[in-house]
């Protein structure tokens, strides 16, 4: 290429106005070529840039940042399964609690009360006799939440096993 040539291109290409094509034939030669002493800082540019673009980013940096991304949506996740998994067996407990205060109620008034005139009348008429039975019924539902419990306790014991072996496969793959 002739200096005249060479200087034309620079100028188009300093202006912002060469096409595709001149701006790609001045990448080549000034890449490719031995170039005049006037030019060589200029030359020494386009290398610069031809270097960076062969340069591929390292398929490390995308494997780190989507893991990152994971642990994150993870950490997330975790908290939400945690204040759910809280908030339900807070529920299920009112809930056990209201049905087995139902349930006694209902037998109480089927077993143990007599209508006079529409209006219930109590069947004991020792006080203590109907604090004996009171705190019979009282135990019976005691014992019910002491076998829920314990069986909630072993369901709490599996989620606890199966969140570690979670965990652990989850490591496993990230190795």
């Amino acid at each position: 290429m002739d200096s005249k040539r060479l200087d034309e291109l620079l100028a188009k290409y300093w202006n912002c106005q060469t096409t595709l094509e001149e701006e790609q034939e001045l990448r080549r030669y000034l890449t490719e070529n031995d170039v005049p002493d006037d030019v060589m800082p200029v030359a020494s540019l386009f290398r610069y840039f031809e270097q960076q673009g062969k340069m591929a980013v390292q398929n490390d940096f995308d494997r780190t940042v989507m893991q990152k991304v994971v642990q994150a949506n993870r950490a997330r996740s975790g908290k939400l399964k945690a204040l759910v998994s809280y908030s339900l067996r807070i529920a299920a407990g009112v809930a056990v609690l209201v049905a087995a205060i139902v349930l006694v109620r209902q037998e109480l008034r089927k077993s143990d009360s007599v209508a006079v005139n529409g209006e219930l009348v109590d069947t004991f008429d020792d006080p203590k006799e109907a604090f004996k039975e009171t705190k019979r019924a009282l135990e019976m539902i005691s014992k019910g939440f002491g076998r829920a419990e314990q069986q909630a306790k072993k369901i709490n014991t599996f989620n606890e096993a199966q969140e570690k072996i979670q965990r652990q496969l989850n490591k496993n793959k990230e190795l």
